[in-house]
C-alpha cells in the first residue's frame, strides 16, 4: 500500500518518460532480437561483423552523450534533446529497414545511438528533477519498467507479423516505425524542468571558485565527488566485458532454439526485466542502492558463466530469466546510485551523459572483442572474458567505494 501510494505522488513528467520509453523500446526491440538474424542470414555477414555493427555503432556515439548532456545543462533545457533524440532513433529505425547490405545496417545503428547520446543526459536529468532522497529509485525503476515493458510487447509483435508474413523480417522492421513514431509525439507532452533556486545558487558558488567553466563542454571530475569516480571506474570496467545482448540471442539459436522461440525467450527476459525494475528501485530506496547493484552483478556474473557452458535448450530459458534480475537490479538502480551523488542540478545531464559515454566506450571493446573470440576462440570465450570483467568491476566496486554516497536536498 505504501508503495502504490507513492507512485500516486509521482510527478506527471515521470510517467510520459515512462510512456515514452514504452513505444520506443516496442519499436526497438521489434528489430533488436531479429537483427543478429537479419544481419547473419538475409544480408549474409560473418558474426565479426554483428560484433563490429554494435560495438562501433554504440562508440560513433559515445562521447555525444557527455556533449549533448553538458550541452543540456548550460542551456537549461532539456525537452528539446529528449525530442530530437528519440526522433533521431526513428529515422534510424527506417535506415535499417531500407538496407540492402549490412553497412547500411551500420548507418542505421550508429544514428540510433547518436539519438540515444542526444537524449540520455537531458531525460535522466529531468527524472532525477521529480526525485527526493526517499524515492529515486522507485522513479528510476518505475521509468525502467515501463520501458522494458515495451522490450516484452515489441518481440510479441514482432513474433506474431513474423507468422503473419511467413517469416518476412523486412516487413517487421518497417512495421516497427510505427510505435517509434508515437513515443516521439509523446514526448511534447512533456514539461521541461525549471532549475531550481538552490541549485543556481550552487553553480554561482563553482564558477566563482574556478571549479565550473560555463564555456566548457567538458565535464570537470575534480569536483566530483569520490564515491563517482569510483562508480565510473567501475561501471567502465564492467562494461568493457558486457558485450551486445546479440551474442546471447546467437547462442541461443546455436544451442537449439527456433528463431520464434529465441525472441520468446528475450520476451520472457524482459518480462522479468520489466517486472522486477520498480520493485528493485524501492528495494534500493530501503537498504540502499550500493547492495542491490552488487547483487546484480554477481547475477550477471553467474548468467555469463552458464551461457558460457550450457549446451541445452531448458538451459537458455533457466539463464535468460535470471538474467532480467540482473538487469532490473543494475540499471536503473545505477542511475539511482548516481543522482545521489549530484550535489548540483545545473550538472546533472553533464554527469548522467558522462556515465553512459563511459559505458559506450567500454562496449565497443566488448562487442569487438566478443566478436573476435566468439570467430576465433569459441563462444565460451565470449562470455567467459564477459564474467571476469564483471568480478573485476565488482571488486573494484566493493573495495574502494565502502563510504556511502552523499544525500543531496534534491526536492
Amino acid at each position: 500500500m505504501q508503495k502504490n501510494r507513492s507512485m500516486k505522488k509521482l510527478p506527471g513528467s515521470v510517467w510520459i518518460l515512462g510512456v515514452v520509453s514504452f513505444f520506443n523500446d516496442i519499436a526497438s526491440e521489434m528489430l533488436y532480437p531479429l537483427l543478429p538474424i537479419f544481419i547473419t542470414q538475409v544480408l549474409g555477414a560473418p558474426v565479426a561483423i554483428l560484433g563490429l555493427i554494435d560495438g562501433v555503432a554504440e562508440g560513433s556515439a559515445a562521447v555525444f552523450k557527455t556533449l549533448f548532456g553538458r550541452w543540456s545543462d548550460r542551456l537549461g533545457k532539456r525537452k528539446p534533446f529528449v525530442f530530437f533524440g528519440y526522433f533521431a532513433s526513428t529515422v534510424s529505425k527506417l535506415v535499417v529497414a531500407l538496407s540492402s547490405t549490412w553497412g547500411l545496417v551500420f548507418v542505421g545503428r550508429a544514428l540510433d545511438k547518436f539519438g540515444k547520446g542526444i537524449r540520455t543526459g537531458a531525460r535522466d536529468a529531468l527524472l532525477l528533477d521529480a526525485t527526493n532522497a526517499t524515492n529515486r529509485g522507485l522513479v528510476f525503476g518505475l521509468q525502467q519498467s515501463l520501458d522494458s515493458a515495451g522490450a516484452v510487447v515489441g518481440p510479441l509483435i514482432a513474433l506474431i507479423l513474423l507468422r503473419a508474413f511467413s517469416g518476412d523480417i523486412r516487413t517487421v522492421l518497417y512495421i516497427a516505425l510505427v510505435p517509434s513514431v508515437i513515443g516521439v509525439l509523446v514526448v511534447l507532452f512533456v514539461r521541461d524542468a525549471t532549475p531550481r533556486e538552490e541549485a543556481r545558487v550552487a553553480t554561482r558558488k563553482a564558477r566563482a571558485a574556478g571549479e565550473v567553466d560555463a564555456t566548457s563542454p567538458i565535464l570537470n571530475l575534480r569536483s566530483q565527488p569520490r564515491e563517482l569516480k569510483i562508480f565510473l571506474l567501475a561501471s567502465g570496467l564492467f562494461a568493457l566485458g558486457n558485450s551486445s545482448d546479440s551474442f546471447l540471442i546467437l547462442r541461443s539459436k546455436n544451442v537449439g532454439l527456433s528463431l520464434s522461440f529465441v525472441v520468446l525467450a528475450y520476451v520472457a527476459y524482459n518480462f522479468v526485466y520489466g517486472a522486477a525494475s520498480t520493485p528493485a528501485g524501492s528495494l534500493a530506496d530501503r537498504v540502499g542502492p550500493r547492495r542491490v547493484y552488487a547483487a546484480g552483478i554477481v547475477i550477471y556474473v553467474v548468467v555469463y558463466i552458464g551461457f558460457a557452458l550450457n549446451r541445452s535448450v531448458i538451459g537458455v530459458w533457466v539463464l535468460f530469466t535470471i538474467y532480467g534480475f540482473y538487469i532490473a537490479m543494475t540499471d536503473s538502480v545505477s542511475r539511482a546510485l548516481v543522482g545521489s551523488f549530484i550535489e548540483n542540478d545545473n550538472e546533472a545531464a553533464g554527469i548522467f551523459g558522462l556515465l553512459q559515454t563511459i559505458i559506450s566506450i567500454g562496449l565497443v571493446s566488448a562487442s569487438v572483442i566478443g566478436g573476435l573470440l566468439w570467430s576465433l576462440v569459441g563462444s565460451w570465450a565470449t562470455f567467459t572474458f564477459a564474467a571476469g570483467c564483471a568480478t573485476l568491476a565488482l571488486l573494484v566496486f566493493l573495495l574502494a567505494g565502502r563510504k556511502q554516497p552523499r544525500v543531496p536536498s534534491h526536492v
